[in-house]
């Protein structure tokens, strides 16, 4: 949004793009602190301040991309971290190098030449597993698909 709000200013509204990089600040400041509420009154602002007679392409790329960040921050409001709280006690706050080694990995997966080669529909069910895995709900799906077959007990940790 700050590339496009860019956009904007390069057509000479000076007040409308003074007044949408202080909002966007403003916004990312609310989001790194964890305060959605907030950050959705900005967006609100925000598509008002472009929705309000200027017509031009920029406006209105920027203002579809405003309502889409509102409609991303009100289905996922309670799943924003406070990052700054997050970062002042020693915690991770990215993860993105984790992200970076998984496209590795189905990058690679994916290739034609690969002897084992994914498909798409067979990396899907790969992850829908490997999510019950991590959410402990694994063994319950077996033991649904499978009644009669005797589960060990998981092992306890040492």
């Amino acid at each position: 949004m700050g590339r496009m709000a860019q956009g904007v200013k390069a057509e000479d509204y000076r007040d409308l793009s003074a007044d949408l990089e202080e909002m966007l600040e403003h916004l990312k400041w609310n989001l790194w602190h964890g305060k959605v509420d907030r950050a959705l009154e900005l967006t609100d602002e925000l598509a008002y301040a472009l929705d309000v007679g200027h017509g031009s392409p920029e406006h209105r790329k920027l203002l579809k991309a405003v309502r889409a960040f509102e409609t991303y921050l009100t289905n996922n409001r309670a799943s924003v971290p406070n990052y700054g709280e997050r970062s002042r006690q020693g915690k991770t706050i990215s993860t993105a190098f984790v992200e970076s080694a998984v496209n590795q990995v189905v990058r690679k997966r994916f290739v034609r030449k690969q002897q084992m080669r994914w498909t798409p529909a067979g990396a899907h069910f790969l992850l829908q597993i490997r999510a019950q895995v991590l959410n402990g709900d694994w063994r319950a799906t077996l033991s649904r698909w499978y009644p009669g077959m005797q589960l060990t007990p998981k092992p306890k940790a040492a």
